[in-house]
């Protein structure tokens, strides 16, 4: 399999397929990420897809999930995500999922009928870095799409049949906004009811524009008390059955949950690090991996 560039992947997609089919991120101007800030976004070549997906038959004929590469493979348009997912189908007939990075703005491109043929063919677990519920924060981040946008978007992946997880970041308002921050994504999550809620935590990463508004002073960092009463509320709003995958490294306190029946043992969880922890710890902004 041949990989050009970086290429990241959920933690929980760790053994699956990865195929390349993009490189780097087409909208790659989100305020906090350099995840693909050195890489010029480009569309592989129909002929590597397929000469990787004749050396997966031979190595992995038995494969049951496969993962598009990069960023937010979902930007190709639906005819080229069909042609790519019948070639999957064809040299690894056992395939049930084909998964991938998206983006509110890819699902915009889309209509009705071109994500139900998506779904039907095998596409879904779409993940989605929605970040925030919350209307400024989300303009702040530049996702390139706004909180309607994003409502309305998934809610048309419901009505296609294609299953998502939602992406978000404690900490995603600053300082002093937790609880507003977890209420509006609460609110969001109840009504849009992904499959999953996949939790990171905001990082001021080096070379990004909210790095320079930190060290301007015209952002401010929540605190790790912050962050950890942030994500205790969050849990204790969300009121969908869900899954809560907050294993990424880059969170304070990492693990998994089954929303709602591990609800009340995940808040002892985060409550027993939050009266555990030491306060010049809780009262510091600590230092996160890049994203």
């Amino acid at each position: 399999m041949n990989y050009t560039g970086p290429v990241y992947r959920p933690p929980y997609e760790g053994n699956t397929l990865l195929l390349q089919v993009t490189v780097g991120c087409a909208h790659n101007d989100c305020s906090f990420c350099t995840m693909y800030r050195d890489v010029k976004f480009s569309v592989a070549k129909t002929e590597d897809i397929e000469s990787d997906l004749q050396e997966a038959q031979r190595l992995y004929p038995h494969v049951k999930r496969i993962f598009l590469v990069n960023g937010d493979a979902f930007v190709l348009s639906a005819k080229r995500l069909k042609a790519i997912a019948e070639r999957i189908h064809h040299y690894l007939p056992e395939v049930e999922v084909i998964t991938m990075y998206a983006s509110i703005n890819n699902i915009m491109h889309k209509t009705d009928e071109e994500l139900k043929e998506l779904a039907e063919i095998g596409i879904g677990d779409l993940w989605i870095g929605v970040e925030t519920g919350l209307e400024d924060a989300l303009d702040y981040m530049n996702k390139g799409a706004t909180l309607a946008d994003t409502e309305e978007q998934l809610e048309r992946l419901n009505k296609a049949g294609m299953t998502f997880f939602y992406g978000f970041m404690f900490g995603a308002a600053g300082k002093g906004r937790g609880r507003e921050n977890a209420e509006a994504n609460a609110r969001l999550i109840n009504k849009v009811k992904p499959l999953g809620i996949v939790p990171t935590t905001l990082n001021a990463n080096e070379g990004t524009k909210l790095s320079f508004d930190v060290m301007n002073g015209d952002y401010e960092m929540a605190t790790e008390k912050e962050v950890l009463e942030e994500q205790i509320k969050t849990i204790e709003l969300i009121e969908t059955a869900t899954y809560y995958m907050g294993i990424h490294a880059i969170n304070s306190v990492s693990f998994d949950a089954k929303l709602p029946q591990d609800k009340n043992a995940a808040i002892n969880k985060l409550n027993y690090v939050l009266n555990t922890t030491d306060a010049a710890r809780l009262n510091s902004v600590p230092v996160r991996h890049r994203i």
